[in-house]
């Protein structure tokens, strides 16, 4: 028995047309847990669960080894007989070291519908005429990359073969980790809270593409816009505003201390990476190093990322709510005007180089 659980209690809608169910798997995580547990699970059925299959795949594409997968099975079965395992990729020791806390916030996820939060907060950020509507499933795991704590994939199912797909295709799916939320915080309030900001980050990310499928903008856009600088600029925008959404509503009202460093150092490396990709000379194995970087490389070093948050932060707080929702509707391009625009008033904000802005006109 799948233990699926759907999130659609009601919330303060605002907008009618946004119909965004969620479909939380927690299985597994469980069957991960009872096999720690020494209960009688086969490392076989744990090593086929959706869940987990997903976030082998997804590892080892960050991991650049796509082989991965295909050795789930015996990362499980190590794990079953205490053995000692090497390369952790899956990061199995450390579902055995925080097995209490991951098991304190799984229970803490069932006891408590997270949604009616998480979908207020995502509704706002869309435009009130936008039309969305899609369920998305939720995956609750507790293996996967360390760089990987929660993402978005899309994905076609044959029976219980998958393959990853891309824009308007497959299945919105999210994969939240747990081993990776559990050290969010230091006690259970604190890091449930802090995974309702990244569950938050990812619906968005899933409800942005559910929307971009019905928005004529968008389609015009990916129809002329399909080169590797293009993919940057799109996953800048979307990333930034998704990593801005989970600094928002996990009430950070003080940003870090070296937040203008680790800032300049985010658009220094967005400048350099943006304008290799638009010099048309870089290879292919070079582009996708450039891509996976700009959002897979750890949070701070995430450039496209960290770049993006910040240029929504200040589009929100300087031109207004309204104004970023309103990038949200007409693409990357105006979001990067919008924020080039407020560098011009204010010197102390980084700027994006004016060759990438021209690359944009």
């Amino acid at each position: 028995m799948l233990f699926i659980l759907s999130l659609c209690e009601a919330y303060a809608q605002n907008n009618p047309e946004f119909n965004v169910n969620l479909l939380v798997d927690y299985k597994s995580a469980e069957e991960i847990i009872a096999l720690i547990e020494n209960k009688p699970v086969p490392t076989s059925l744990v090593a086929e669960l959706r869940g987990n299959k997903i976030a082998a795949a997804t590892a080892g594409l960050i991991a650049d080894d796509r082989s991965l997968p295909n050795r789930l099975y015996n990362y499980i079965d190590s794990l079953r007989y205490n053995e000692i395992i090497k390369n952790d990729v899956f990061h199995l020791e450390d579902i055995k070291h925080f097995l209490p806390e991951i098991k304190e916030l799984l229970a803490e996820l069932k006891l408590n519908n997270f949604s009616r939060k998480v979908l207020s907060t995502v509704e706002q950020l869309f435009p009130a005429d936008a039309k969305i509507s899609v369920s998305i499933p939720i995956y609750v795991v507790t293996i996967g990359h360390e760089n990987a704590d929660a993402f978005v994939r899309r994905i076609k199912w044959y029976g219980e073969d998958y393959q990853f797909v891309g824009e308007n295709e497959g299945e919105l799916t999210i994969v939240i980790n747990l081993t990776q939320a559990v050290k969010y915080g230091n006690d259970l309030v604190e890091r449930y809270l802090s995974l309702l900001g990244v569950v938050a980050h990812e619906v968005f990310h899933a409800s942005f593409s559910a929307y971009k499928e019905e928005s004529e903008v968008w389609q015009n856009y990916y129809s002329m816009h399909l080169n590797p600088f293009d993919r940057l600029i799109d996953l800048t925008q979307n990333e930034g505003i998704a990593y801005y959404i989970s600094l928002d509503q996990q009430g950070k009202g003080s940003l870090p201390r070296d937040w203008d460093n680790r800032i300049q150092k985010a658009f220094y490396t967005f400048n350099s990476q943006a304008k290799e990709l638009i010099s048309d000379t870089v290879s292919k194995t070079r582009i996708g190093e450039i891509l996976r970087n700009a959002n897979l490389s750890g949070y701070w070093q995430s450039y496209g990322s960290i770049t993006g948050m910040a240029m929504a932060r200040e589009i929100d707080l300087r031109k207004g709510r309204a104004e970023l929702i309103e990038t949200i509707r007409l693409g990357p391009s105006d979001f990067f005007r919008k924020y080039d625009d407020l560098t011009k008033k204010d010197s102390n904000l980084p700027t994006i180089d004016p060759a990438i802005i021209e690359k944009l006109r």
